[in-house]
């Protein structure tokens, strides 16, 4: 008995000396927003949804998706002549007139900073000439961001019944147009002067509504690089804002928030993201990932570009990957051609897509060198004419090489 009492108290005494790291996920905060997101930047995966899907008027976060078109589209010191149209728009306005003379980078501030419509109706005048043909543009570059759930209608957010968008596809148009530095740059100044026109003999400054970068504000953050307010009375209040803390970048949309607390809430999600979930590399460009041996021919195989995951803090599963099933033996390639791929998982989870790249060069003098030739003879009754076929392919190949150097 007193064996077995000294028995439990040693490992008691072992066990009280011991550390362990206890890793709690924290309850997910609620927003008033009736559709919003919280995505990584890096990965595009989803880590915070409330109704992701379901599509609201967005009032002028729609701005973002105007942005991206004027920074893709444009040179900032391109000249722009504002039209009769602009002028007249409804809602918030720089005071543009017809005739008057800016430049793009003069009407992105308006547009970014004081979410000035006149702004966003002259940057897509002349973007595509007509309000129709702009925002038909909208749409097809959000459908190529994989905006499932999104139409619009105007480059401004002007309510329209049929202009709407989800807080999943918000994130998404936000995630692009942080690619640019140039947004940054804009949607972090506090304010901006544009200097007299041919038609303003005085210059007009132009504020920014995002209190996510006003230190003086209560709502300031930290490494928020850019956010978009929206209201209108029907379409109520969206908000969607970026921020990076220690290499990890975050983007927050809400949608359609009755309540007007999408500061505090952004703030809410972007602490609950940054706190509770890792941005992981998992490899770098020009990474080893494996060897391909086959046949004796060893290629290694090379990550052709970074690759990151995001998962919860604390967790210790390993993502795995599932080569693709390449036969290499009969290919040409060089040194940094694609040769094959890899599916990544991760908890059961397809997370990606790697390019994997070869590390040596295999030309046609390796493969007639090679051992394939005589194995297909041995174990091929119809090793001749496969042989022969092999042979004409690599010779067409060849001269095809040598006529296109020649040219």
């Amino acid at each position: 008995m007193k064996k077995t009492i000294t028995f439990i108290l040693l490992f008691l005494l072992i066990c009280s000396g011991s550390s362990y790291n206890v890793y709690a996920k924290e309850t997910p905060p609620s927003v008033s927003a009736d559709s919003a997101v919280v995505l990584d930047a890096a990965t595009g995966e989803i880590l915070y949804a409330k109704n992701p899907d379901s599509a609201y008027p967005p009032a002028s976060t729609t701005k973002i998706m105007t942005a991206l078109l004027t920074l893709e589209n444009t040179n900032l010191d391109d000249k722009v002549v504002i039209g009769n149209n602009p002028p007249a728009v409804e809602g918030t306005r720089l005071g543009l007139f017809p005739g008057e003379e800016l430049t793009v980078r003069d009407l992105l501030y308006g547009l970014l900073l004081a979410s000035d419509n006149d702004c966003a109706e002259a940057l897509a005048e002349h973007i595509s000439g007509s309000l129709h043909k702009f925002a038909a543009k909208m749409n097809t570059r959000a459908k190529e961001l994989g905006a499932k759930n999104t139409n619009f209608i105007n480059p401004t957010g002007l309510f329209n019944e049929k202009h709407k968008t989800s807080a999943r596809d918000l994130s998404l148009i936000m995630r692009e147009l942080h690619k640019n530095p140039e947004y940054s740059k804009i949607a972090t100044s506090i304010s901006y002067t544009i200097p007299p026109t041919n038609k303003s003999s005085k210059p007009r400054t132009v504020w920014n509504e995002n209190k996510l970068v006003q230190k003086q504000s209560m709502y300031y953050y930290s490494g928020c690089q850019g956010g978009k307010t929206g209201y209108t009375i029907q379409s109520l209040h969206s908000y969607t804002a970026v921020a990076t803390r220690n290499g990890e970048t975050l983007i927050v949309a809400l949608v359609h928030d009755k309540n007007k607390t999408f500061f505090p809430d952004s703030i809410s999600l972007f602490n609950f993201g940054f706190n509770n979930f890792q941005l992981v590399k998992l490899y770098s460009k020009g990474d080893l990932v494996t060897t391909y041996n086959k046949n004796k021919l060893s290629v290694p195989l090379i990550a052709d570009s970074n690759f990151y995951y995001v998962k919860e803090k604390g967790d210790k599963a390993l993502p795995h990957l599932s080569i693709k099933n390449e036969n290499l033996s009969f290919k040409l390639f060089k040194v940094g051609d694609v040769v094959s791929s890899a599916d990544i998982y991760f908890k059961g989870k397809n997370i990606g897509k790697l390019n994997l790249s070869s590390g040596i060069s295999h030309d046609e003098k390796q493969i007639l060198n090679s051992d394939i030739i005589e194995n297909i003879i041995i174990r091929n009754k119809y090793a001749i004419p496969v042989v022969i076929a092999l042979l004409v392919v690599i010779a067409i190949f060849t001269v095809k090489k040598i006529y296109t150097l020649s040219k």
